[in-house]
């Protein structure tokens, strides 16, 4: 996916402005045998002696103290999920574990993270954290933001051709008009650009904006609704219908449009794996890992699929529930590629999201155990949504590590039966 003109230079500035070697260096703090003492005891424990035992790591190292989360403190004021729920009746109670230690070298997450993660897929968790322990190991991952925008696509019907010519011809020169009224129905959100796409006598608006630190779905469809407002009252030449959304913004959806545009933020992450690493983590070899990566992604383009890639919705689903984020937009985040290199004997992976929709304010973020795990990660609040995407970024991309080593070892069965043992009653 391209990078905007008028933002590739702001980015390119971060890099030139990030020090390396400094942050190197902070970061190798912890050597193999500090490794130890951020490893979570007994993974497959649920013995109340060991979750206490995460209880106060995670609490000790996040310097945060949980409540909601470990049932210290019940709901009692049901009018906080005011705004995020209609005819309620209860709660729908998801595991939570802890994926880490993530060691993430980013523009804006910069240290060793602990990443939450709602699921009832046994054996995700312990995969995950297999992989931020090898790229742990490795030095960690680098992962940017690139670029974010949340559009929505209003299209306006015409009599004819020549109608929607003339009203492409006005509604170009209102743009700073529109830009205007976002900046009166918004504190947070800019409009950055508009496209226009003609399809015979219809007109399809693209408007792409910024919305601060939250996912801004909700902001950009109201500033869009008072936008088209104007364009009805004011238009020289009246459409004969409009609707908010044409169904062209690729909300909710995978679509090419990902690979083209944003619809999000843009994020890359990468690494370099020790071959000894893989070895002893992965029981296999890059070269292998690099042969299947090329195969499943021949099979993927014969699948028709939209990228190439192991499982990213298995982390950001999971990630998305436990932050309160807006789960459907997985459908059109987990699109993305993923590709390797061989380095020597070592590996070099990186990963491609083009439509991450994630915020640190707003929707869901505030609840309490979504707040208390944004909080785990120092995620919550303003200033802080770039931060979540890259370590999401660095999350996906141990995954895939994790993923396609068992497959590549061909171990990946193994691991399914271990972790997803019954008890019976």
């Amino acid at each position: 996916m391209a990078v905007f003109r008028n933002k590739i230079q702001k980015i390119i500035e971060k890099f030139s402005n990030l020090n390396l070697e400094e942050l190197e260096q902070k970061l190798n703090e912890f050597n193999f045998e500090e490794l130890s003492s951020l490893k979570l005891p007994n993974m497959s424990s649920l013995e109340k002696k060991d979750i206490q035992k995460r209880i106060d790591f995670i609490q000790n190292f996040s310097k945060i103290q949980l409540k909601y989360l470990i049932d210290n403190a019940n709901i009692d004021n049901l009018g906080i999920f005011k705004g995020n729920i209609e005819n309620y009746i209860g709660l729908a109670k998801v595991p939570i574990g802890l994926v880490g230690p993530l060691k993430v070298k980013g523009l804006n997450a910069r240290g060793v993270f602990f990443v939450p993660m709602a699921t009832t897929e046994g054996a995700l968790v312990a995969s995950y954290t297999r992989g931020s322990i090898i790229t742990y190991l490795s030095g960690g991952v680098y992962s940017a933001v690139l670029v974010e925008r949340v559009s929505r696509a209003p299209a306006f019907k015409f009599l004819n051709l020549i109608q929607a010519g003339k009203f492409t011809l006005w509604v170009f020169q209102q743009f700073e008009k529109f830009k205007e009224i976002t900046k009166h129905n918004s504190k947070h959100a800019n409009l950055e650009d508009m496209l226009v796409n003609i399809t015979g006598n219809i007109v399809y608006l693209s408007l792409d904006f910024t919305t601060g630190d939250a996912a801004g779905q909700n902001m950009v469809t109201i500033i869009t609704d008072e936008i088209c407002r104007f364009i009805l009252a004011n238009s020289p030449v009246k459409p004969i219908s409009f609707f908010i959304e044409s169904n062209l913004s690729g909300d909710k959806k995978a679509s090419y449009l990902s690979y083209m545009f944003v619809r999000g933020k843009k994020v890359v992450a990468e690494a370099v794996i020790d071959a000894k690493l893989i070895k002893k983590f992965l029981n296999t070899t890059a070269e292998k890992i690099n042969e299947y990566v090329n195969l499943s992604t021949i099979a993927g383009m014969q699948s028709g699929t939209l990228g190439a890639q192991g499982h990213y919705a298995n982390a950001l689903a999971a990630i998305f529930i436990a932050t309160g984020q807006d789960v459907a937009c997985v459908s059109e985040s987990a699109v993305g590629i993923t590709r390797t290199e061989l380095i020597g004997n070592d590996l070099y992976i990186n990963v491609n999201i083009p439509n991450l929709i994630v915020g640190s304010v707003g929707g869901g973020t505030s609840l309490p155990t979504q707040r208390e795990c944004l909080e785990i990660m120092n995620c919550y609040g303003d200033f802080n949504a770039n931060k979540l995407a890259e370590i999401i970024g660095a999350t996906v991309l141990a995954g895939e590590l994790s993923l396609i080593g068992s497959i590549a070892a061909n171990d990946f069965a193994k691991a399914h039966k271990k972790y997803r043992k019954k008890i019976s009653n």
